[in-house]
């Protein structure tokens, strides 16, 4: 018989990684808590319509789609296969599709429910996500994202909140060095504005967003194959080496936008947020302008984030994010403004992990377990059990009676600190023996004692 497996870019967790991931998701979802958002949850698959045509042709590309079944297979387009348009039967086979992200399915859900929710609503919203992609490290097929958006209001007091969130969030994990980079999508179309492209605004939006991973030449090569003129590029040039603080670079932008009306309207809610977090402070993420993060997606239409990791790890970003003027639109519902942030879960795992960062009291599964020495003295270590339970303490029984030598080891395996001894002597004195298995110390406590001990 074949050895099992899981597909390509999916994971198992063991407990001590569920522990972690738990512990990074509880702090996330405190501070969504904290800054006002409320949580909601959405189908894992969404209907093909509703996610289609909203991530540009990239994303297109790497949304699952889900096969047609039972009687619904008569519907596949023969003839689009006969003609070897194999686009068109693919879409036949399939009405359905695995969500890519959180953010269309929640713009879905406004419009649907528009009429009982109170703007500007804010929400949160925690479930797995699954992409098409070529699995790497910290880029996996099916991944949670960790969505705080806000959706009914213009004012720019949302974005500077947003970066006070990650700020929040990082600060709790422990996590310094972490930069939370700023554009503004107004800026980048009047780049394309400026330089005679705005015909190809996704397509230098796209290849300008890849930078950091292609470099000058490559994004210089990807620009020409899509129709922009060496021209305009050589235009362009002072992006590829956009250096100062942030206000050195607000100025220059505002002197390189000054014919853009939109270009300009960017620069200037760049600089209300820039400045407003200048005089806030943040509590331990670095604050920076680049105006080279576009993000292929299609909907942004405002600010734009990215959270980068610590410059010690080589890791891609951990978050992003942005504001988006008109996301309902494409379900019917116009003029109602939103702007978004992401956390991505794993990679921030990873991030943590490699760091040290997890406070080791994450990985306990359970605080002590009570060792086995027969019926009666497992009917005394219950009652104890069954107490500390009632306190809110994790304690556990072993459930065999067998060799305290193994009964250790499972202990030691398991990474559970104390191990609790009630033998006959323990039973007619009330006690509880007690050994440390970190520091190697031993008490005969009373149950008062023991619970003080655990807690």
């Amino acid at each position: 018989m074949a050895k099992p497996g899981i597909p390509k870019g999916t994971r198992d967790f063991s407990p001590i990684e569920v522990s972690k991931r738990q512990y990074i998701i509880q702090i996330i979802k405190t501070n969504f808590e904290k800054f006002g958002y409320q949580p909601i949850e959405t189908p894992s698959f969404e209907n093909s319509e509703t996610l289609m045509g909203k991530y540009g042709e990239e994303g297109d590309r790497l949304i699952f789609k889900i096969l047609n079944s039972g009687d619904k297979v008569k519907k596949a387009d023969l003839a689009a296969l006969e003609a070897n348009n194999l686009a068109k039967f693919s879409n036949s086979l399939s009405e359905k599709a695995l969500r890519y992200d959180l953010t269309v399915p929640f713009a879905r859900y406004v419009v649907q429910r528009q009429g009982e929710l109170e703007f500007p609503f804010k929400r949160y919203q925690i479930q797995p996500v699954w992409r098409a992609d070529n699995p790497q490290k910290g880029r996996f097929r099916e991944f949670y994202q960790c969505d705080a958006d806000v959706v009914g209001s213009t004012s720019l007091w949302q974005e500077v909140e947003l970066v006070q969130l990650y700020d929040s969030v990082f600060a709790e994990l422990g996590l310094e060095g972490v930069t939370i980079k700023i554009n503004n999508r107004k800026i980048l179309s009047g780049i394309a504005e400026v330089i005679g492209a705005s015909d190809k605004l996704i397509d230098f939006t796209v290849a300008l967003d890849k930078l950091d991973k292609i470099g000058e030449d490559g994004v210089k090569k990807e620009m020409l194959e899509k129709g922009i003129s060496a021209e305009a590029i050589e235009k362009v040039q002072p992006l590829f080496h956009f250096t100062g603080t942030i206000s050195e670079k607000i100025s220059q932008l505002s002197e390189l936008l000054s014919s853009s009306e939109e270009g300009r309207k960017g620069v200037e809610e760049l600089q209300f947020i820039c400045d407003t977090i200048a005089k806030l402070g943040l509590k331990k993420s670095n604050f920076d302008l680049d105006v080279t993060l576009a993000r292929g997606l299609n909907y942004y239409t405002g600010a734009i984030f990215e959270v980068a990791a610590p410059k010690t790890v080589a890791m891609g970003s951990i978050g992003g994010g942005g504001r988006y003027d008109d996301l309902t639109g494409i379900f019917g519902l116009k003029n109602m403004s939103g702007v978004g942030i992401s956390f991505g879960l794993d990679r921030i795992y990873l991030v943590l992990d490699e760091l040290g960062l997890f406070p080791e009291t994450v990985t306990v599964s359970s605080k002590a377990i009570f060792f086995n020495y027969g019926n009666e003295e497992a009917f005394y270590a219950m009652q104890a059990i069954t107490r500390l339970r009632n306190e809110g303490i994790k304690v556990e029984l072993y459930p065999d009676k067998a060799k305290l030598d193994k009964q250790f080891k499972h202990a030691e395996k398991r990474q559970i600190p104390f191990v609790v001894m009630a033998g006959s002597n323990e039973i007619a004195t009330e006690s509880f023996s007690v050994k440390d298995l970190i520091t190697g110390e031993k008490h005969t406590l009373d149950f008062n004692g023991l619970k003080t001990l655990l807690q």
